[in-house]
């Protein structure tokens, strides 16, 4: 597995490869299995698989979040040595974000709403890193699992607007025994609030509305951002303690 700390040295050896189809997987780091589960769909389907671990800073409408955004990086690179990744893309801020963020990705319907609506900010961060990998890696195929449900569905949408040569691949959430989404920040949760969290998932299965399973959510001890319905899904966002949760069920 080749690591690259270097974008120049990246882009030399991306150059050279031949192979295809190429898949990528952006990750933030604190690989867990539903990072893998990325991974492993790429490695099933490409001829090649690259993964970049660049915690974003322009993505996190709180500093404080940012500076405790869990850190495991040996054990991501044994993860994905072990998962047969073929290259890793370990980018500094200075590298990726060259121009200062003077430039960015803004959209201005979908991305206002959810989480876009207590996160200002947090969605042009999203694609605007979104972007500058895919370019940078210029994949087949990249994928993006569907716990963070209204971040695949704009980064879908921006790949066609910008008419970018990329498929972009949904992969199912990966879960806990007891139901919850697998998340890098799981791990703030102190044993209490890992006890409850396990609610999430059942409540937004089990209430018959949007609204009902609001109402299920704070009797538990949540601080519920949203809950809502749109098409056939019912997507949420709540909070215990200082640890923010969301998820995501058909309908």
């Amino acid at each position: 597995m080749k690591i690259f700390t270097s974008l120049k040295e990246w882009q030399g050896w991306r150059a050279e490869v031949t192979d295809s189809p190429v898949g990528f997987v952006p990750t933030m780091g604190a690989l867990h299995e539903g990072h893998l589960s990325l991974v492993a769909a790429s490695t099933e389907q490409d001829a090649v698989t690259v993964v970049s671990v660049f915690i974003n800073p322009t993505q996190f409408d709180d500093r404080a979040d940012f500076d405790v955004y869990p850190n495991n990086f040996q054990q991501d690179i044994d993860r994905l040595e072990a998962a047969g990744v073929d290259a890793v893309l370990l980018p500094d801020e200075e590298q990726i974000y060259v121009d200062g963020y003077r430039f960015k990705v803004t959209e201005s319907d979908f991305s206002t709403r959810f989480c876009g609506a207590h996160r200002p900010g947090h969605f042009d961060g999203v694609l605007t890193v979104v972007m500058r990998l895919l370019n940078l890696v210029q994949p087949d195929n990249a994928y993006f699992g569907e716990k963070d449900f209204q971040q695949l569905q704009l980064i879908r949408d921006m790949v066609a607007a910008f008419f970018m040569p990329v498929n972009i691949k949904a992969c199912a959430t990966i879960r806990e025994t007891d139901g919850l989404a697998m998340s890098s920040r799981n791990q703030h949760l102190d044993r209490n609030n890992r006890t409850k969290a396990a609610s999430l998932y059942a409540a937004l299965k089990q209430s018959r509305t949007a609204e009902e399973a609001r109402e299920v959510l704070t009797g538990k001890g949540f601080d519920v951002d949203y809950v809502e319905d749109i098409s056939n899904r019912r997507l949420a966002a709540a909070r215990l303690g200082s640890t923010r949760l969301i998820d995501n069920v058909e309908i």
